[in-house]
Parts: C-alpha cells; sequence; structure tokens
C-alpha cells in the first residue's frame, strides 16, 4: 500500500476534526450512507511526538516484566513441541519451556536495568499523535460527503461574492481624466498672485500677519501705501 500511494491525496477536505476516533466515525457514517469510501482518505496534520510516563522503574519490576515476557516466548516454543509431538513426554516440554523462558527473560530483563538504570528510571508509552485529522475526498464527491455529514464548506472553499464590475473606460475618457487631474495638481502647487491693483505685501506686512494670526487671529491693521 505505501508503494502504491507514495504521494498525499489531492481533492477538497470534507471536514476536520481534533481525533482520530472522530474523523474514523465521519467515514463509517459516509460508508453506511453507500458513499465510494475509496475516495476518501484521513490526513493528519501537525504531527507531535507524545511519551506517557506509566511509573517508575525498579529492580523488581524490571524482573517481573522480563519474567512474564520470556515466559510468553517459553510457552509459543512449547506449545509448538506439544502441538507436533502431543505425547505425555510434551507437557513436561511445554513447563520446562515456560520456566526456561522466565529465566530467560528475567535475567537479561535485570541485566538490562543495571545498564540504563541512571539515564531512565520510569517506564513510558511514545505514540505519534496529530492534532487535526481531516477527512480529503475528489472534488466531484465534497459536495455529497458534506451533505451527508451535515457540514458546510470552508471558508476558502467558497466563491467570493461577486460585486457590480466596474465599466471600463474608453481611451479617450480615460486621457480626459489624466489631463484634469494633472491641471488640477497644477493648480494646487501654483502661488497665489495679487491681483491688478493690488500691491504685494512686503517682507515686515508677511511677518506682522502672521505673528497676528497666531496670537489669535487678529487681523493685521491695514498699509497706508
Amino acid at each position: 500500500m505505501a508503494r502504491a500511494y507514495p504521494t498525499l491525496p489531492k481533492g477538497e477536505t470534507v471536514a476536520s476534526f481534533e481525533t482520530y476516533a472522530e474523523a474514523q466515525a465521519a467515514v463509517d457514517t459516509l460508508a453506511k450512507a453507500a458513499f465510494p469510501v475509496k475516495e476518501l482518505a484521513i490526513v493528519g496534520s501537525g504531527l507531535t511526538s507524545v511519551e506517557r510516563i506509566t511509573g517508575t522503574l525498579s529492580w523488581g519490576r524490571a524482573a517481573g516484566a522480563g519474567a512474564l515476557s520470556g515466559a510468553w516466548f517459553g510457552t509459543f516454543l512449547g506449545l509448538l513441541f506439544f502441538i507436533f509431538a502431543p505425547t505425555g513426554a510434551s507437557l513436561g516440554i511445554l513447563i520446562s519451556a515456560v520456566l526456561i523462558g522466565a529465566g530467560f527473560g528475567m535475567i537479561f530483563s535485570v541485566v538490562s536495568y543495571s545498564v540504563n538504570r541512571r539515564r531512565r528510571d520510569f517506564t513510558s508509552v511514545a505514540q505519534v499523535l496529530a492534532t487535526q485529522y481531516s477527512i480529503v475526498t475528489e472534488s466531484a464527491h465534497a459536495d455529497r460527503a458534506r451533505s451527508v455529514l451535515g457540514v458546510g464548506a470552508p471558508a476558502e472553499a467558497r466563491p467570493p461574492a461577486a460585486g457590480p464590475a466596474a465599466q471600463p473606460r474608453s481611451y479617450g475618457e480615460a486621457t480626459d481624466a489624466a489631463r484634469r487631474s494633472a491641471a488640477t495638481e497644477q493648480a494646487a502647487a501654483r502661488p497665489e498672485r495679487p491681483r491688478y491693483g493690488e500691491l504685494a505685501p512686503t517682507p515686515e506686512e508677511a511677518d506682522a500677519a502672521t505673528s497676528a494670526a497666531s496670537d489669535g487671529g487678529t487681523e493685521a491693521p491695514p498699509s497706508d501705501r
């Protein structure tokens, strides 16, 4: 399966869930609705490694865990002998295999703990979890899957609202608008000139008018010229 699907699935996201159990329940719902589940994929994003501490490790726990695992292995070997040679002696071989397996497992576990006990004095269970699980399907089946699950399309998948389109202006109208804009800017930047018959104020009068405006808006006395 890994060789058949070496790339990530392509399509639209139907729904997103925080846990894998919720995503699995959603796929079960689609399967019961006769949905083509072969077009679905559960994609986990934000992968995080989590190690849960289950307890402290001691000599007794190490020996007990090793003896238990060794006993299971011995039981497996003893059952093989008992199945292929079901005689009275096979039962003794089964019991001996269990005891020998438990002994070897206990010895191996104690030796391993004596080497690593200063660095690791606890037991744990490691897991790889995802922060979000998304159901992805082909675009042709996305709407049907959303209707079965009762969810809406995500915001990024919705088409933008169509607004009133701006009417393009012709070349002549654009040129006239550019000319009027340039004329307005030039008029605003041109300094105001005195009208005919009026004399331009002297620098002393201009300073006095500026000082009066800053003090309280009092008009400067008219010139006697």
